[in-house]
């Protein structure tokens, strides 16, 4: 009996109904990323409806052979969640793990299964009166697991922190189908190695997260928006610094636009509107928004302020504040619907790049000359989380270029920022992770003994490499068979 037909009828007796998915047509949507970009085989989709579930199917797996890539929202950008194209797979569905299972008022925490959707989390939190702070684009399809094994960023990390610094505890099944518990609710807790901080942002590779303990916060009482022009990147970081001089822990997210891509969006979704007298693309641009938990708070007095300082200073040259809950929307899209525009403009390239922010301006700066003399005519778009140093260095086709004649380009523009970034003491993966995408540049970024305890500890957590196969490490060279 064929190795794959004997897996499936163990599986088939082991999962619940609706659990498994073998024919070739229901297969095929989990075997490629949301983008179209990677394609992978599976011979099934498993659908488990609990961690016990999961956990057998997981053991059968093992004893088959079977490589297991978990999925949830797949809206990662680096084709971590695609199966490889050879070989046998599975593909692991965590969609059936939705429940929330509680929320605790008192410590502020919510008690979550790996298939919530980050907006279901969100809406629970914000019913009980609290708030779930990670706010990213994909908040509708983006789940809880896939969030804490990409360890997600998104805008509001300035103020919060990254998937690592909300998760306290979290549970999670290992490669031979072991349950690991680890869901303690504890901020002091020196008991050994720190298995939880292994297992967030290994990108499914070391274990599979089946529930979490997430922290929350008390809800926001009011914010305040504003959309700042600046003379470059320079002057932006001038403005962040005037703000946490005030107040730091009033600052919610301060997001950069250049104002390449600030034009690029109005022209390409014009429907965005447009508050400032200046033309789009004249300056450069910041959204601020701040944020207090105190009814009493003055935020308003405290943005006129910095505004009214910076605009004397020359660190900002116009600006507007929200005067309502539509107008701090319609603030928002303006830094929203970069993404959209660039893909309405044609192919386009995509760099998650960080760097210490005090050396954002250079990175701008030097990674946007490097790219212009590899293109003529590119557009550099550089835009995102001025506040962490997270920058999506994103370059779109010249417009008299054909897209397939660009994209052939796509090593040696990405090696011209990321050569920036390097120089910088930066990083090529910011919070999209580094999948399959950019397996091959961790030996050049994250060499010799850094690598090797990287390796050993995937060794450790499963000694097969049959969790997500082909993401974050490259193939060890060492145990590659030899020819001859």
């Amino acid at each position: 009996m064929p190795a794959s037909i004997s897996l499936l009828e163990d599986l088939a007796a082991n999962l619940s109904p609706g659990g498994l998915l073998t024919e070739a047509g229901d297969v095929a949507p989990y075997c490629t990323d949301w983008r179209g970009l990677f394609h992978g085989e599976a011979c099934a989709v498993m659908r488990p409806a609990d961690t016990a579930e999961l956990a057998r199917a997981v053991t059968i797996c093992a004893a088959h052979g079977a490589r297991i890539v978990p999925q949830g929202g797949n809206t990662g950008l680096c084709g971590g969640a695609t199966p490889p194209d050879h070989g046998l797979n599975v593909v692991l569905v965590l969609s059936r793990l939705n429940r929330i299972v509680s929320i605790d008022p008192v410590g502020q925490t919510m008690v979550v299964e790996a298939g919530v959707t980050l907006a279901a989390a969100q809406n629970a939190a914000r019913d009980a009166g609290l708030m779930l702070p990670l706010s990213i684009a994909a908040e509708g399809t983006a789940q809880i697991g896939g969030l804490i094994a990409t360890n997600a960023g998104g805008t509001r990390t300035v103020r919060y922190g990254n998937m690592r610094e909300l998760t306290l505890g979290l549970e999670a099944v290992t490669a031979d189908g072991d349950v690991l518990d680890l869901m303690r609710p504890l901020r002091k807790d020196n008991t050994g190695y720190a298995l939880k901080h292994l297992l967030i942002g290994s990108e499914g590779t070391l274990g599979i997260v089946t529930r979490a303990i997430i922290q929350l916060q008390p809800k926001l009482a009011h914010t305040e928006v504003a959309l700042c022009a600046v003379p470059d990147a320079g002057a932006a970081l001038d403005l962040f610094a005037a703000l946490r001089a005030r107040d730091p822990m009033a600052v919610e997210a301060f997001e950069f636009m250049s104002g390449a891509g600030m034009a690029l969006t109005c022209e390409m979704i014009p429907e965005v509107g447009w508050p400032l007298s200046e033309t789009p693309g004249t300056s450069d641009y910041v959204l601020i928004e701040l944020g207090t938990r105190d009814p009493s708070r003055d935020l308003r007095t405290l943005m006129e302020a910095v505004l009214e300082d910076t605009l004397d200073r020359g660190v900002v040259i116009d600006a507007v504040l929200a005067e309502s809950e539509t107008q701090s929307q319609g603030l928002w899209r303006l830094r929203e619907e970069h993404t959209e525009a660039q893909k309405r403009a044609g192919a386009s390239i995509k760099n998650d790049v960080s760097v210490p922010v005090p050396a954002i301006p250079e990175l701008i700066a030097r990674a946007t000359a490097a790219c212009e003399a590899l293109c003529p005519g590119i557009r550099c778009v550089p835009f995102g989380h001025m506040g962490d140093g997270n920058i999506h260095f994103n370059l779109v086709q010249p417009a008299d270029a054909a897209g397939a004649d660009f994209l052939a380009l796509s090593p040696s523009l990405m090696a011209a920022v990321n050569d920036v970034v390097r120089a910088l003491n930066g990083s090529f993966s910011a919070e999209h992770g580094v999948g399959q995408l950019k397996t091959k540049m961790m030996p050049d970024w994250r060499g010799g003994t850094e690598l090797a305890l990287m390796r050993a500890i995937r060794t450790a957590f499963d000694p097969a490499s049959r969790l997500n196969p082909g993401k974050v490490l490259p193939a060890d060279p060492a145990s590659s068979p030899k020819a001859g």
